[in-house]
């Protein structure tokens, strides 16, 4: 079975939340996946929304997978409730269960006045296995991959719309930088920018991202890429250098975001070889990109033709090595970024 994507991920997601506001439980969930962003938010819908106030004294387990096993959750589940229409049986960090699978037996013939959740954080059932099967026939399984750096500023464009606001192209891929694949790190910086904003305000803009998220365009990653598509080597430089005294600059982080850049201008210029004139809307499906950006990566594929962006790609793998601690002597981080980017700049 091909692993969901963040969209079939959201769908799946809203409807199970907007279930559980309505009153409408399955008897057990299985919550896993690496990005916790999405199970996380199922589980609390459920936590929120299946029982009242005063049913959760006598009615609502919560507990650690590292504490319990799966005698201990089965027996619990298996209790009816008391004085409320149904239960709640949570176990968090399950994969930390040392008898996991042996939940199979339960999630076979659950009860009907049980909600069973069964989360996973960072970590996934083994499809193979009973558990996921039984729960598959029986209940709800949420599998939460992370997202593709290219799938973040659609990710964002619409988590923003969602609370009735637009944000710039240039918006959102800055704070998909800041943030990197981290759902609940840009939605925890999205409530905080949203309440700092002034009343009325529909759109959310650069100079938003950084006066209240606390990063700069100027300063980037974002800006560095878009400086090295045009050949600008000195406002490259000056960026790298000081991209690379930030207090949490990381080398493997700055190579990743420019080996994703020169893959696009490589996928670019494989679509050019296909189709000479590909509409707008194909070049952006193709990249990954919104069209805002389709002129940058214009300049980009004539600055590093083909052969110019293989070298780099190969500059980057043995620099992504090196940031890593690999053959760099007393080098510091940050002058290996400089490096690197005197290195692009002169293939």
């Amino acid at each position: 079975m091909a692993a969901k994507g963040y969209i079939e991920t959201d769908r799946q997601c809203r409807n199970l939340i907007e279930d559980a506001k309505n009153g409408i439980f399955k008897p057990v969930y299985l919550l896993m996946g690496a990005e916790p962003f999405y199970t996380d938010r199922v589980c609390d819908a459920i936590l929120e929304n299946a029982l009242q106030e005063w049913e959760r004294d006598f009615n609502e387990t919560v507990c650690y997978g590292a504490d319990v096993d799966a005698d201990t959750v089965i027996t619990a589940a298996r209790r009816f409730p008391m004085m409320a229409e149904r239960q709640v049986v949570v176990v968090k960090e399950a994969q930390a269960m040392k008898s996991l699978e042996e939940m199979a037996l339960y999630c076979q013939n659950p009860l009907d006045s049980t909600i069973l959740v069964l989360l996973m954080r960072g970590a996934s059932a083994d499809k193979r296995k009973a558990l996921y099967k039984s729960v598959l026939k029986n209940g709800v399984i949420v599998e939460s991959n992370p997202l593709k750096d290219y799938e973040m500023a659609g990710w964002i464009s619409s988590y923003y719309s969602d609370r009735g606001q637009k944000i710039e192209p240039e918006a959102a891929a800055l704070l998909g930088e800041f943030a990197g694949t981290d759902l609940s790190k840009i939605a925890v910086e999205t409530e905080k920018l949203l309440k700092n904003l002034p009343e009325g305000t529909t759109a959310v803009s650069v100079e938003d991202i950084e006066k209240n998220v606390g990063i700069s365009r100027q300063f980037s990653v974002f800006e560095l890429t878009k400086e090295l598509s045009y050949r600008n080597a000195g406002k490259a430089l000056q960026i790298a250098a000081r991209i690379g005294e930030t207090p949490r600059f990381a080398m493997p982080m700055a190579v990743s975001a420019l080996f994703m850049h020169f893959y696009r201008i490589l996928k670019y210029e494989a679509l050019l070889q296909k189709d000479p004139r590909p509409s707008q809307d194909m070049k952006a499906r193709v990249l990954g990109v919104s069209p805002f950006f389709l002129r940058e990566y214009d300049a980009a594929v004539s600055a590093y033709p083909l052969k110019k962006c293989m070298a780099v790609i190969s500059l980057l793998n043995d620099y992504d090595f090196k940031g890593k601690g690999g053959e760099t002597g007393e080098t510091e981080q940050g002058d290996l970024l400089v490096e690197l980017i005197t290195k692009i700049l002169n293939i």
